[in-house]
C-alpha cells in the first residue's frame, strides 16, 4: 500500500531534508521512524528536497508499507519514535502511482524577516534580521513583476544543473506586522511574511527573491529594476541569498 503523509519540522539542526554524508538530515530521521514502526526497511520520497536550516510546515512524502496500523493511527505511532522537531501531521492511502516529486504542481515558500534597529532574540530561530527600515510599498511593486511565466536564470544559485531555468510564479504576497511592543529607536519594528507560490523553485529561488525584494525595500534596487534583473538573467544584479533560517516550505498541491 502506498501512503501520502504531510511532515513538518524546524530544520534548524539538520542538513536538510534530502540524506547527506556530511550530516543527519530529516530523511534520515523519518527513514529510522518508518522501519521502526513497520518492522521493515522502509524508504520516502519528499516532494523536493528543503536545504540545511530551512524548515517545513507541509512537506509532502509518500512511503509503500503492509501494516495492520490503521492509517489515521499512522501518524501517532510514527511520532512516538521522531525528534520533537520533527512530526508527522497526516497520513492517507494514496494510488500506487502518486510521487510526492513528480505529482506537485504548486509550492508555497515562505520566507520571514524583520525590520529591526536591533535583533530580537525570540526571532532569531526562524526569521532574518534586516537592520534597515523597508519600504513595503516598493517592495510590492517589485513582486508584480516577478509574478507570471519568466526565465528566472537571475534568481538561481550556482551549482545547479536545470534542463531549463524557466518557471512560473502564481502569486507573492507580502504580509506585515507591527512589533507594537517595542517602542521608541530609530524606527519602528515590524515582522514581515514574504510567501511565494509557484509551479516549481530553482535553487536557492525564494531566498534570492526575498533578497531582491529587501534590496527594493531598503532603495538599493527600484521596483522597475527587477524586470530588467530578470530581463538580464544576470544573477549578479540580483539581491543577495537570504539565509535559510528564514525559509519554510508552507504547503504543496496536487491534483487528486
Amino acid at each position: 500500500m502506498r501512503y501520502r503523509a504531510v511532515i513538518s519540522y524546524d530544520g534548524a539542526n539538520y542538513v536538510g531534508w534530502q540524506r547527506q554524508l556530511n550530516g543527519i538530515s530529516v530523511q534520515e530521521k523519518t527513514e529510522i521512524a518508518l522501519t521502526k514502526i513497520f518492522g521493515t526497511p522502509t524508504s520516502c520520497t519528499a516532494s523536493g528536497r528543503t536545504d540545511s536550516g530551512v524548515h517545513a510546515e507541509g512537506q509532502v512524502i509518500h512511503f509503500d508499507a503492509i501494516t495492520s496500523i490503521p492509517t489515521d493511527k499512522i501518524p501517532y505511532a510514527v511520532n512516538t519514535e521522531l525528534p520533537d522537531d520533527i512530526s508527522m501531521l497526516q497520513c492517507e492511502e494514496t494510488s500506487d502511482d502518486f510521487n510526492a516529486r513528480f505529482s506537485a504542481k504548486r509550492k508555497t515558500y515562505r520566507y520571514s524577516l524583520y525590520s529591526a534597529p536591533h535583533r530580537i532574540a525570540t526571532l532569531n530561530r526562524n526569521h532574518t534580521h534586516i537592520i534597515s527600515p523597508l519600504n513595503v510599498d516598493d517592495m510590492k511593486k517589485a513582486a508584480e513583476y516577478i509574478v507570471g511565466e519568466h526565465d528566472f536564470k537571475c534568481f538561481e544559485a550556482s551549482g545547479s544543473v536545470v534542463k531549463s531555468t524557466v518557471r512560473t510564479v502564481f502569486s507573492i504576497d507580502i504580509a506585515v506586522t507591527q512589533l507594537t511592543a517595542i517602542k521608541g529607536g530609530a524606527f519602528a519594528p515590524v515582522k514581515m511574511d514574504i510567501s511565494v507560490t509557484g509551479n516549481g523553485f530553482l535553487y536557492n529561488m525564494v531566498r534570492i527573491i526575498a533578497g531582491t525584494l529587501v534590496y527594493v525595500g531598503m532603495g538599493k534596487l527600484t521596483p522597475e529594476d527587477v524586470k530588467e534583473i530578470i530581463d538580464s538573467r544576470d544573477r549578479t544584479r540580483a539581491g543577495k541569498t537570504l539565509p535559510p533560517e528564514g525559509l519554510t516550505l508552507v504547503s504543496v498541491e496536487y491534483e487528486d
